[in-house]
């Protein structure tokens, strides 16, 4: 059966094609297209004039084997308007010509680069591990696409012709030029939805009733200052504004359409969009896949039509989206106000809380730049979002409410990257099943709910558990600069709240600095108060700020009938130490967190201060891993593809009698170790399902009888090797980062207890140190009690190289090394189980798609 290849694909303008296999029944459309390129485009392809095709060639360019030939056309609409294909070079040959034309009207959107992409991973599939091609040296541009993809090229001018010659295994360099090119084309995309020119609104009723008049009235009354145009089959005014049949009729450009209309009528409206060259729709009708498989259906259609007229959706069974700039002022939402103009964006997965949502932020003060709700997210997610706050230079905190994850292992990646720029707030649920569970015997739970908290944290993503959490983390993010320490300096006037600000700094992980807290006591004017907040605040022993004020009982005399608030205020806004306040008096001026509790104002600087800490680390790098031979893995068994990473295990017979293990024995040399094949059993050593240092083969006839009574005939033999601290290295498919790799001690009670640290692969040098220090157990690889330490580096190389693996190798779901013995001069692998799935999908591996 041939493999599905297809793809949508986003261009460097931010537009949809369609890519697919090449049909015989293409014939049509690539002479249509064919016919449209320039003579230069001809001749720099086919190396002559070439005014038509051959019917002989034409059959050879339709019709290929999808193994030794495979060809993509990609379509505009209904219109072919480029075509790639390799050609292996003989019959058991891994080299492959490649070659590619792109229609004149579409060159330069990146439509070549999609398709090196795309070819190279179909060939990879196919056994070929190398590329040539034969380009006029006058052909510029397609020698920079080769040039741009990021492989080691080689190049020869022979014959008027530039040969070149590279490997298509994916590199480092190429990895980077693929998500750098990712990065812009889905920027790009979003960029066109909240900036639009003109926006079209279906639905609207000239009674002014309903969703689509609400859309509309919203619109009109932020002020949006581009052009509104109702569409409407009959109604020549809607709301005082003209109406048009279709949206094409308008004077001016429309780049966004506002769909409000029954789930019958969508994909009507859909068409008169595209005829009007909108780049988006924004579904805000319900009735698609949340009602089930009709309404799935349907949902898909409506994507196919967008995508093909390269239009991106919003929703459907959404909010709508909303742009604060000034030059913009979108506001194409539910909500009938908008938060103020700020720095923050925000992404809500959810349409039906969309509208609190928002109204709380408005109520907190909190600033936003750009938002939008996603709904059903057939199209557009949070993955898109984060990709064009990254750069939007009006924005400085991203907020994320997330119900699922639909590309976990893309989100984890951006977070990495855009964390270290701008933080990102993620409410997410914390307890969640696996997606993709491994098979029970792999013995891999994966992370836990506290480990998916650490999870976000070691990705630069602060997950926060409630959307009161949300906004407060939020708020500081948006006004305070981030803390240097975790140093804390609390100032209040009432012991009372000092002894929890107290309290809540421990409970938080936070220390309370040397000489704090400081209790003014509840006369204290509004001078003295400053004073105090005004030491705290240059104090080189102080990383950041918590006051808390309660105001003065009846009878309590102060000195100063002063604004506490304005003096609050004064030392919060002019220092460079960031500030929260539980304020029991009224309200701080704007910029100063208030927290309606002291827990709050704490639990919401903790966050923001572990985030801090995250940035102050180095990031690392992917170290080089000598003896890994990714495409040998490819294909490779488990234990193949183990020992293609240089991950050697320590062989194992099995032997179900006892002289069967006595043969093994004496092929494995002695001493031996012999273990219960069972899984579960084969470590314990506390149960009599292990013996060790078996010399001769009356010592394994021995044990052989004594166990095989116990356990069953079924055993393993091992040589033995050197004692070390057992550890376990282990990876599962977590739904909200992808691959995760797990590092803790071994036995039952580290089993018991899940002393398991996690990591997104691929690993960092870093990240590798971090896992190796961070199970509660760790103290007992550091030379606990007189032990001696364990060979870190060796430890650290093993976990790189599980990461590594299980990065390139997306059919591997589930895999455990139990035990690991660790000593002072390197490391055995005495037991893998790797589960192998080849059909599992994973996002975010292979070429660009949506």
């Amino acid at each position: 059966m041939t493999k599905d290849r297809s793809a949508d694909v986003l261009l460097s303008d931010g537009t949809t094609v369609h890519l697919r296999q090449i049909r015989p029944d293409d014939a049509t459309g690539i002479v249509a297209m064919h016919a449209r390129f320039s003579e230069r485009t001809r001749y720099l392809r086919y190396f002559s004039p070439y005014p038509r095709i051959p019917e002989r060639d034409l059959r050879h360019f339709v019709t290929v084997d999808h193994h030794d030939r495979e060809a993509f056309v990609v379509l505009a609409g209904d219109r072919i308007c480029a075509v790639g294909r390799y050609d292996r070079l003989g019959p058991r040959a891994t080299d492959a010509e490649v070659a590619f034309v792109v229609e004149d009207a579409h060159q330069g959107r990146g439509i070549g680069s999609v398709l090196l992409e795309h070819l190279a991973a179909a060939a990879r599939d196919e056994g070929i591990s190398r590329f040539v091609a034969e380009v006029l040296p006058a052909n510029a541009p397609m020698l920079r696409v080769f040039a741009d993809a990021g492989y080691q090229i080689r190049r020869q001018y022979a014959d008027g012709v530039v040969h070149l010659s590279f490997p298509i295994a994916p590199t480092e360099a190429s990895r980077e030029v693929q998500w750098r090119r990712e990065h812009r084309t889905e920027a790009a995309s979003i960029a066109r939805l909240l900036a639009p020119r003109g926006v079209a609104v279906y639905g609207a009723s000239a009674t002014g009733q309903g969703v689509g008049a609400a859309l509309l009235g919203h619109l009109r009354d932020g002020g949006f200052t581009g052009q509104v145009v109702p569409v409407h089959p009959s109604a020549r005014q809607i709301a005082g504004l003209p109406a048009y049949r279709g949206a094409a009729d308008a004077d001016g450009p429309v780049d966004l359409a506002i769909v409000a209309v029954p789930p019958e009528a969508v994909p009507e409206v859909v068409a008169d969009a595209a005829a009007a060259g909108a780049h988006g729709v924004v579904v805000v009708s319900a009735g698609f896949a949340e009602t089930g498989g009709h309404g799935a259906a349907a949902q898909e259609a409506l994507l196919r039509a967008a995508r093909d007229a390269g239009m991106r959706v919003v929703g459907p069974n959404c909010l709508g989206i909303a742009n604060t700039d000034d030059r913009i002022r979108l506001n194409a939402t539910l909500a009938p106000r908008l938060p103020g103009a700020g720095r923050v964006g925000f992404f809500s997965q959810s349409g039906a809380l969309g509208v609190a949502l928002l109204a709380e932020a408005d109520r907190r003060g909190l600033g936003l730049s750009s938002f939008v709700s996603a709904g059903n997210r057939a199209d557009v997610s949070g993955n898109d979002l984060l990709q064009y706050w990254q750069t939007d230079p009006g924005t400085d905190v991203i907020l994320l409410y997330l119900e699922t994850f639909g590309n976990p292992r893309k989100f984890a990646r951006l977070a990495r990257r855009i964390g270290r720029t701008k933080p990102i707030v993620a409410l997410a649920s914390p307890v969640r099943a696996p997606a993709a569970p491994p098979p029970p015997e792999a013995g891999v739970a994966g992370p836990d709910a506290a480990a998916i908290t650490a999870l976000f944290a070691r990705s630069g993503v602060i997950r926060v558990d409630t959307v009161a959490e949300l906004f407060d983390v939020g708020a500081l993010l948006a006004n305070q600069p981030l803390p240097a320490g975790d140093r804390i300096g609390v100032v209040g006037n009432s012991s009372a709240l000092v002894r929890l600000a107290t309290t809540a700094c421990a409970a938080q992980g936070l220390t309370v600095a040397p000489g704090y807290p400081r209790d003014v006591g509840p006369q204290a004017g509004a001078n003295d108060f400053a004073d105090a907040l005004a030491e705290a605040a240059v104090d080189d022993a102080v990383d950041a700020l918590v006051v808390v004020f309660a105001p003065p009982l009846p009878g309590q005399h102060v000195d100063e009938d002063a604004d506490f608030a304005s003096a609050i205020g004064s030392v919060a806004l002019a220092g460079d130490k960031p500030t929260v306040a539980t304020f029991l008096a009224g309200r701080l001026p704007t910029g100063v967190p208030s927290y309606p509790s002291v827990e709050e104002a704490v639990r919401a600087l903790a966050r923001v201060a572990a985030y801090a800490d995250w940035l102050r680390r180095p990031p690392g790098v992917l170290p080089e891993l000598p003896g890994v031979d990714p495409e040998a893995a490819r294909l490779a068994p488990g234990g193949e593809l183990l020992g293609a990473y240089g991950i050697e295990v320590v062989p194992a017979e099995p032997a179900d009698s006892a002289a069967t293990a006595v043969a093994a024995a004496r092929r494995l040399g002695y001493p031996v170790a012999l273990k219960a094949a069972v899984e579960g059993l084969r470590h314990r050593l506390d149960l009599g399902a292990v013996r060790l240092d078996l010399d001769s083969d009356a010592a394994v006839e021995r044990a052989y009888g004594e166990m095989a009574a116990a356990f069953g005939p079924d055993m393993l033999l091992q040589p033995m090797v050197e004692p070390g601290v057992a550890c376990v290295v282990e990876m599962v498919e977590d739904p909200t980062f992808g691959p995760v790799v797990g590092f803790g001690l071994g036995g039952v009670a580290m089993d018991l207890l899940g002393d398991r640290a996690w990591r997104a692969a691929p690993l960092t040098d870093s990240d590798a140190a971090a896992l190796i220090d961070e199970p509660r157990a760790a103290p007992l690889l550091r030379g606990y009690r007189g032990a001696g330490a364990v060979d870190r580096a060796a430890l650290a190389d093993l976990l790189v190289r599980v990461g590594r693996l299980v990065d390139e190798h997306p059919q591997v779901r589930a895999l455990r090394l139990n035990p690991v013995l660790v000593r002072s001069t390197g490391l055995s692998v005495l037991h893998a189980t790797v589960h192998l799935d080849a059909n599992a999908p994973r996002p975010d591996t292979g070429p660009r798609r949506l």
